[in-house]
């Protein structure tokens, strides 16, 4: 960090030394209520750091996206570097940066409507906007634009994505607001998290928040790691996965692959998502959460080596660099950051993001608005040359645990689909639970999107008629899902509704669950 990072101690305000060894002698210091004093300038800094780095991180893992999975991204695989590649993006492929202009959605709501703007105003944002979501953003859509508003959007019993990444890549935002208030990001998260998820889904955005607070105030990753991981109860499954990476990195403090390893071992059985359970295919919010940590520790602040190793940790090796290369961003501040990583910046800093109104040196600025306003809010004060943060002591959120008392038990493809000339499917099944994977296509080129509907019945009793839209932007991920019925032999049956000719709704998976833990199917 450069010489003007500089903090001292005066009337109770404390000065942090910029220095690595100065950070880690006062981390153990920081009280609730303690004023942390930043120069603007810094803070301005972090701040471009924190959001110039998303779009490094998210560049620097775009080709290699899902293309690893359930293996690491070996050395000799090359991943390329050049001050054309986020231009490139940009040009061909601005999808990518979902991880950005997913959190420029809610940026904008605060921008508009102020920081008490509340998640009714976000959640509708967010549903009409005009990006293409997935997972667990796409089913929050799909209840938003039907009736079901947040919590209950993101609640796993209306949303089988809900332990997914979703909240997780976009709540880089809430921790860039309030720096040094990693009780504040956990509110923000609280209410704009549970639009699109629940439980470790959640906790994925309250985590990544929690890190970019503390990155304000530290240049210990250590510290910045495990007081973020206070936020979350000890109880759940997503702070066992992080507290995992922070006791293996002690053991194996220069083998980034022997912790990756004994992730993979423990870790990596998906139990919520519809398309990663018995696949390997892993977009849980926990273990791509473990691969940032993994990044953060063993990069030693090495920008490159942080970037790298979350990177090749693989799975959704786009956005854990992106969340990475953001918390580390901050910590360092956009001047810090080294020129080999920030060439080919000046190429789209200014250029709107896709579905935006919004560029980097908007955000920059718009960002840096949101911090000086959430730290007078918060006790705080903000003075001509300086801001003055009151650190806030970290309060653990609640335990939510998704598909409690769930186990996925089989898997089947049943290759089946219901049109006009196929009306009917049914299934029999032995559990407690089931969701039936599919969607609604056109099988007729020139005909116009529609909503299609079928009719559910278990064990011949009808439950609901679901509505499957052909439109890629309204669709719905599952036709149907149920995690609470009797432990017995039970059968499903859909039936057409309205599914004119030229058109019908494929059944692509049929997952069952049970109430009983099936243990390790191994035979040796």
């Amino acid at each position: 960090m450069n010489n003007s990072l500089v903090y001292s101690i005066i009337t109770g305000i404390i000065f942090m030394s910029a220095c690595s060894q100065g950070a880690k002698e006062y981390n153990s210091r920081f009280n609730d209520g303690d004023m942390i004093r930043i120069e603007r300038s810094v803070l301005k800094d972090k701040i471009m750091g924190g959001w110039a780095g998303q779009v490094i991180g998210c560049t620097y893992g775009g080709p290699t996206e899902f293309q690893w999975n359930g293996t690491m991204i070996g050395d000799h695989v090359p991943i390329p570097w050049d001050e054309y590649q986020m231009e490139w993006w940009y040009d061909n492929s601005p999808g990518l940066y979902d991880d950005v202009y997913m959190d420029l959605t809610f940026v904008q709501v605060y921008e508009e409507h102020g920081l008490d703007a509340c998640d009714t105003l976000h959640a509708l944002a967010f549903a009409n906007a005009g990006y293409s979501l997935w997972h667990a953003n796409q089913a929050a859509r799909y209840n938003i634009l039907n009736g079901i508003m947040p919590p209950a959007s993101g609640h796993w019993k209306n949303n089988p994505h809900a332990d997914d990444i979703d909240f997780q890549i976009e709540a880089d935002f809430a921790g860039l607001m309030s720096p040094g208030m990693i009780n504040a990001s956990s509110a923000i998260s609280d209410k704009i998290g549970h639009i699109m998820n629940y439980g470790d889904g959640w906790y994925g955005g309250v985590f990544v928040a929690g890190m970019y607070t503390q990155a304000f105030v530290s240049d210990d990753m250590g510290f910045i790691v495990r007081e973020a991981l206070k936020a979350i109860p000890e109880e759940s499954r997503f702070y066992k996965t992080i507290d995992d990476v922070i006791r293996w990195h002690e053991m194996y403090p220069d083998d980034w692959k022997q912790t990756w390893f004994e992730l993979q071992k423990k870790w990596t059985a998906e139990k919520g998502c519809p398309n990663g359970v018995f696949r390997a295919f892993n977009i849980d919010a926990s273990i791509n959460a473990a691969y940032i940590a993994l990044g953060l520790l063993y990069g030693d602040g090495d920008y490159g080596k942080t970037v790298d190793i979350s990177t090749r940790a693989g799975y959704d090796s786009d956005c854990n660099p992106s969340n990475a290369a953001g918390i580390l961003g901050t910590m360092l501040g956009y001047s810090n950051i080294p020129d080999y990583w920030k060439q080919g910046l000046d190429r789209v800093e200014h250029r709107n993001f896709v579905y935006t109104d919004m560029s980097l040196l908007d955000v920059y600025d718009i960002g840096y608005g949101h911090a000086l306003q959430m730290i007078e809010r918060h006790g705080g004060r903000v003075l001509d040359d300086a801001a003055e943060i009151r650190y806030q002591k970290v309060e653990p959120v609640r335990f939510e645990e998704s598909f409690r008392g769930l186990y996925p038990l089989e898997r089947r493809s049943p290759r089946a689909s219901l049109s006009p000339d196929n009306p009917g499917f049914t299934a029999g099944f032995t559990g407690s639970g089931i969701v039936v994977g599919g969607n609604a296509v056109r099988t007729e080129g020139g005909l116009p999107d529609r909503d299609l509907s079928l009719d559910v019945y278990i064990n011949g009793e009808f439950l609901e008629t679901v509505v499957m839209p052909t439109e890629s932007r309204r669709r719905k991920l599952e036709v149907y899902w149920n995690y609470e019925l009797p432990e017995a032999d039970n059968e499903i049956r859909l039936v057409a509704r309205d599914i004119p000719r030229g058109y019908q709704v494929n059944l692509g998976s049929l997952i069952v669950y049970s109430d009983t833990d099936p243990g390790p199917q191994t035979y040796y």
